[in-house]
């Protein structure tokens, strides 16, 4: 499809706009859809992401610029660029890559808050092949395995390990049975 601006190169931008109830389409290159200023994602004041990070970070403006932050907080700072934690409330971004360990104590909460755990669990890709879902699989019945044992469910415990032993038998098949 070509772009609907300029009708010269390909439409690799796909913008929808819903104003006021009606909704409009644009197929735009990326050179149209730039110099259109479609490129950039904003919310125009009505939903400012700042506050939201501010708000689950624990940073409530208090009125006007200041902000009011918990006393543990307040201090931390990085010592690589200076960005402070309060500081990164309000942009909702680090200045650098040592702000990650300099702010690690109240970062593991709001991923917490965020994404319902602290460690980072995805989704497994369709087109990754049964090879790593047969892997994670292995691992999970692993860990049903050694919380049966802890418990004393040994029956369980032995159909766990059955399980185990014929996924890891279709892994070193190369795992194509799995589905």
């Amino acid at each position: 499809m070509l772009c609907e601006r300029c009708g010269k190169k390909n439409a690799t931008v796909h913008v929808t706009k819903i104003i006021n109830g009606n909704k409009t389409e644009l197929y735009l290159c990326e050179d149209c859809a730039r110099e259109k200023g479609e490129t950039e994602i904003t919310f125009e004041g009505k939903f400012p992401l700042h506050q939201f990070f501010s708000g689950l970070m624990g940073i409530f403006p208090a009125g006007g610029s200041e902000t009011v932050v918990s006393k543990s907080s307040s201090g931390l700072q990085c010592p690589a660029c200076g960005l402070t934690y309060t500081q990164f409330g309000q942009v909702g971004r680090f200045g650098c890559a040592q702000c990650y360990e300099a702010f690690t104590p109240n970062l593991l909460p709001l991923f917490r808050r965020l994404h319902g755990n602290q460690k980072h669990i995805g989704k497994i890709p369709l087109r990754a092949g049964s090879f790593v879902r047969l892997k994670k699989d292995i691992e999970d019945l692993k860990k049903k395995l050694y919380e049966k044992v802890a418990a004393e469910a040994f029956e369980d415990a032995a159909v766990l390990r059955d399980e185990i032993k014929q996924l890891e038998s279709e892994l070193a098949g190369g795992g194509e049975n799995h589905a």
